[in-house]
């Protein structure tokens, strides 16, 4: 039998999860490569044998994205799978043109074919881009559950950027588990500041072994996505954060509109921080995609350890890497602390930036006088470093949720900046959550 030959495009995350529910073990297809975009240094590498399946004793080629037209007509793909997330709609369009026009389908795979189910509750939290304030809400869920004596749980999702076969099931329950499995910058930041709230972390590769792994400690699970990618396991409560600080997106991107439509609870976060006609442009849009949805509108109450010491000094500002590049935002809530502490200058760190923050800012233009927290390789973390020491500053302020100063060592002063959920109206969000904990009866 002739297999259907595939090209699945992602950025180590989604690509692997669909290839293992759709693709492993299935001799209908053959996948010929893996392309990958988004995150640096993750291609020209091997998706493992170990986790491919029989059927690829050699394991799956991984190419940068760029070279997608000449791989499909180099390994006569006939199909390709598109498997990542923070696209927008037009990218999205014109990328599935590229495809179209050698020859080949071009497939979008949907949530029947690739949520798995648990036999425990589950609760995601997504978004309808990267930097809404998910991981806001999954530590205000953490705190409720450890309320009630219930040690939360939280499954992420993957950010496997180096050893695959090492990382196919990662279970973090301390901060020496950050250095175990050699996280890079952007895993410590999505892991860091749930172990700082008493939750058990899951990641990794290969999620059908995480959720059977995660179940056996768990009375419920929650589920943290990632970008604003749609959950890996069927949720029994799905929320989904919007964003009022970018109006328009909740809607034109990919796959985030997806998720408010699909959503029973949709939290606009921010909403101290925006302006009320986008924040009602906002809440319009969701009534329009998803009328039964709960609509809760939060703030993002932000907080600096001895903030009084920005007053009159000159600033570094340090921000959430993904939140900065692709999730198409110039400054978050770094930048937000430094002026709300009164600080006299917020120094752009362009002039300074080292070996590879350089490319970053040529990469992404819109990101404003910040320094992206960057470290996907043990060489970037070094010119995270030196562009640290470099920037002639009084003191640094630092929005991303990891202790940068000691993965860096810093000998510059750092004030960490925190962001947290802040309800008000009768805590809805709580209320939500709550009386589903309490249908399930924990």
């Amino acid at each position: 039998m002739k297999r259907k030959r595939i090209i699945i495009m992602g950025a180590a995350g989604r690509d692997f999860h669909n290839f293992n529910c759709s693709f492993r073990d299935n001799p209908v297809f053959r996948v010929v490569a893996f392309t990958a975009a988004q995150i640096p240094y993750i291609s020209k590498r091997r998706y493992p044998a170990e986790l491919a399946g029989k059927l690829y004793p050699h394991g799956i080629p991984i190419f940068p994205e760029e070279e997608l037209g000449e791989l499909i007509r180099r390994l006569r793909a006939e199909q390709v799978v598109f498997a990542y997330s923070d696209v927008s709609h037009e990218r999205l369009m014109h990328i599935a043109s590229r495809v179209l026009a050698l020859g080949a389908d071009f497939l979008l795979m949907g949530p029947d074919a690739t949520m798995l189910r648990s036999r425990l509750p589950v609760v995601s939290v997504c978004a309808v881009r990267t930097g809404c304030g998910k991981s806001q809400v999954v530590r205000y869920f953490c705190d409720i559950l450890r309320e009630r004596g219930v040690r939360p749980v939280v499954v992420r999702h993957p950010m496997p950027y180096g050893d695959l076969a090492a990382q196919a099931v990662e279970r973090l329950e301390g901060l020496a588990d950050l250095d175990r499995f050699r996280c890079t910058i952007e895993e410590r930041e999505e892991y860091e500041h749930l172990l700082d709230h008493g939750a058990i972390v899951y990641a990794g590769v290969d999620y059908r072994r995480i959720l059977r792994r995660a179940e056996r400690e768990a009375k419920l699970i929650i589920w943290d996505g990632g970008n604003n990618d749609l959950p890996f396991f069927r949720p029994d409560l799905e929320i989904v954060v919007v964003d009022p600080l970018r109006p328009g997106h909740e809607t034109s991107w990919y796959p985030g509109e997806v998720n408010l439509r699909r959503a029973s609870v949709v939290v606009m976060n921010k909403v101290n921080a925006a302006e009320p006609a986008a924040i009602e442009a906002v809440a319009a849009a969701v009534r329009s995609a998803n009328p039964s949805a709960l609509l809760v509108r939060t703030a993002s109450v932000i907080t600096v350890v001895e903030g009084e010491r920005i007053r009159g000094k000159r600033v570094l500002v340090i921000e959430d890497g993904p939140t900065i590049t692709h999730g198409s935002m110039p400054s978050g809530a770094g930048l937000a602390a430094a002026r709300q502490h009164g600080a006299a200058e917020v120094v752009d760190p362009r002039p300074w930036a080292q070996g590879s923050l350089r490319e970053v800012y040529g990469a992404w233009p819109h990101i404003g006088p910040v320094l992206p927290a960057m470290g996907y390789s043990t060489a970037q973390v070094a010119d995270l470093a030196r562009t640290m020491e470099a920037v002639p500053c009084d003191l640094v302020v630092a929005a991303t949720p990891i202790d940068i100063a000691r993965l860096t060592g810093t000998g510059k002063t750092v004030l960490r900046a925190s962001y947290a959920i802040g309800e008000g109206e009768g805590e809805p969000l709580r209320e939500a959550f709550e009386s589903f904990i309490q249908t399930r009866q924990l």
